[in-house]
């Protein structure tokens, strides 16, 4: 599995306005309503009730909402890069501009969620993504970087630092 298996550029939106939490999972789940079909108040619920449980904010301005969802047969991802951090009650207390919401087939068996969820979160554990994203002013250059190979990465991260010492 690969991060363009779970996202395209029209899945991608940059600049966000949103002024809370719950503002921004009504407009994920309007997205998800538009793209997908789903329905978008059954989304907002699920989204909810996943954040009750727990923060889904990882830290590093980073959150990856995620959940089981009824009337989609494939995992399905969303990225947003907000214009202004907001509060996401983050493990580190830091406010979120980094979104990805991981959306899996009410059916999945979780295993494939589980994989996609660590991928996801690998992705964004890493210092220099995060950074070229938030610096990154297009959805094509958002995609390129979301989408790059992991080998490709740590081969520019290895080059990066080779070449900065």
């Amino acid at each position: 599995m690969n991060m363009d298996d779970l996202i395209s550029k029209d899945s991608i939106k940059l600049n966000v306005k949103t002024i809370s939490k719950k503002r921004l999972l009504q407009d994920i789940s309007n997205l998800a309503q538009e793209c997908l079909g789903v329905s978008g108040s059954e989304l907002y619920s699920s989204l909810q009730k996943r954040e009750i449980l727990g923060p889904t904010g990882i830290g590093n301005g980073v959150a990856i909402p995620h959940v089981k969802i009824r009337g989609i047969n494939k995992l399905s991802g969303f990225f947003m890069i907000l214009e202004k951090a907001i509060d996401f009650e983050s493990a580190d207390n830091q406010p979120v501009d980094l979104v990805f919401v991981l959306l899996a087939p009410e059916s999945n068996n979780g295993s494939d969620h589980l994989k996609a969820l660590a991928m996801v979160s690998r992705c964004f554990k890493d210092k220099n993504t995060r950074s070229k994203l938030r610096l990154t002013k297009n959805v094509d250059s958002v995609f390129a970087i979301l989408t790059e190979k992991e080998d490709s990465k740590a081969a520019w991260s290895q080059n990066f630092f080779y070449n900065f010492n």
